[in-house]
């Protein structure tokens, strides 16, 4: 199947999916948590989504569409340190923590394997 756009990606919908899902659950926390943690956990989830599409923007070049992926990854990577911290503070229970993380870490696994592996997203 050909993918003519970002939002095709099953990497992009599912970093949405998971952005959406933390802004839900993050709206129960603390009014104090909300520039520090919210803030946080909620920026580093969209970002995901963002560097995907900017990649996809950038699949020209083998080398730009990597970085842009490994950054997406980067933020990824954040969003699971930001869950470990809500989950510690009591902010999520553990059966959404462990959804959240199953989710972080699908999108990880996908942006793995397109950075291993990114000439079929590539323009030729």
């Amino acid at each position: 199947m050909l993918i003519y756009h970002f939002t095709e990606l099953d990497v992009y919908r599912r970093s949405s999916d998971l952005a959406e899902r933390i802004f839900i659950l993050s709206k129960r926390w603390p009014t104090d948590e909300r520039y520090s943690l919210t803030d946080q956990i909620r920026r580093a989830a969209r970002s995901v989504g963002a560097n995907i599409a900017e990649s996809w923007a950038k699949r020209r070049y083998a080398a730009h569409f990597v970085s842009k992926l490994t950054d997406a990854d980067g933020e990824n990577h954040e969003v699971e340190h930001w869950l470990l911290t809500a989950r510690r503070d009591g902010y999520l229970d553990s059966a959404e923590f462990e959804v959240l993380l199953a989710l972080k870490r699908e999108v990880g696994a996908k942006l793995g394997k397109m950075i291993q592996s990114p000439g079929p997203f590539l323009l030729k």
